[in-house]
């Protein structure tokens, strides 16, 4: 029987129906609950490293600067808007997409990333300081920037990170999600498997697929497009929530995660930003100004996951 974990709770109510990956589920507070928050101010980091060992993740409200992740914001939806992208029958800053507007991957895109009020936002003082007093000691961003504009429909299924990017340290690297935008659950927000990094039932998969590598084995990267299925095998509870900007969720490499489905008008915009110590090495595939990425992932027909998970017996 699989290991569970303390189930997040929703408000009393009508449970509200979420698209996660090719499944829907009630945010009931069984297969799916809410993220436990963090105080963005006052926690020791003992207490935030304890806090991440348990629960594989911090959701931080209010870390950076509102006005930061404001301008962040404008950079993207004025470069979706040459693109002629933007419903400009709504102000530009509401994100409305045009007629047909398919959004877009700009991870790596520097004319995009790397406009100072980007930057600004997603390497800001508030989390420079705050990767200092978790790691305790110098921290360094990976220059690469994932960045993405969700159109309607869009949803990403479950997966680690490290698939991508464990090539250098695993354990202390991390994942900034940083949503540049106010998202309700219709814009399609982020939810994590909680138990996922931790739960016993959980050790094949992270000694399997957490030591897969997106390179080398080609493979499908995803571990399911089912997130009931992952949890009645293995346990733990899916959580998400809503988010405002200048809302952070920290994760681990090994906290699986997906996202939900946009039902929403608008674009859900938001960035990747991984940290690590300065001290540890980094994955050499996403160092520099034109790093390599995952160079070789998908240039030939990839492994299906159904016959990765096979050969890994999960």
């Amino acid at each position: 029987m699989p290991v569970t974990v303390t189930p997040t709770l929703p408000a009393a109510g009508p449970a509200k129906v979420l698209r996660l990956a090719r499944r829907d589920l009630a945010l009931d507070g069984h297969e799916l609950g809410f993220l436990r928050e963090t105080p963005a101010a006052g926690a020791a980091p003992q207490a935030l490293r304890e806090r991440m060992a348990e629960d594989g993740y911090l959701l931080m409200r209010g870390l950076i600067a509102r006005e930061r992740v404001e301008a962040a914001r404008r950079v993207v939806l004025e470069h979706l808007d040459a693109q002629g992208q933007v419903d400009r029958s709504h102000p530009l800053m509401d994100g409305y997409r045009a007629e047909g507007a398919k959004g877009g991957y700009f991870g790596g895109r520097r004319e995009v990333t790397h406009q100072p009020d980007f930057l600004n936002a997603v390497e800001s003082p508030e989390l420079a300081d705050f990767w200092a007093a978790y790691f305790g000691e110098a921290p360094v961003t990976i220059e690469y920037k994932w960045l993405r504009a969700v159109a309607g429909g869009d949803a990403t299924s479950p997966h680690y990170d490290v698939v991508y990017m464990g090539r250098g340290t695993r354990e202390r690297l991390f994942t900034c999600w940083i949503p540049l935008g106010d998202l309700t659950f219709d814009d399609g927000p982020l939810a994590l498997l909680a138990g996922s990094h931790r739960l016993p039932s959980y050790e094949r998969i992270r000694q399997t697929y957490g030591n897969a590598d997106a390179d080398r084995d080609n493979i499908e990267t995803f571990f399911s497009h089912d997130p009931r299925e992952i949890v009645q095998r293995y346990g733990g509870q899916w959580q998400t929530s809503e988010f405002r900007m200048g809302d952070v969720l920290i994760f681990g490499m090994f906290t699986m995660h997906g996202a939900v489905a946009n039902r929403g008008p608008r674009f859900r915009l938001s960035t990747d930003v991984r940290w690590q110590p300065a001290s540890e090495p980094m994955d050499p595939r996403w160092i520099g100004a034109e790093p390599a990425g995952n160079y070789a992932w998908r240039k030939t027909p990839t492994e299906p996951l159904e016959v990765s998970r096979r050969k890994w017996g999960v």
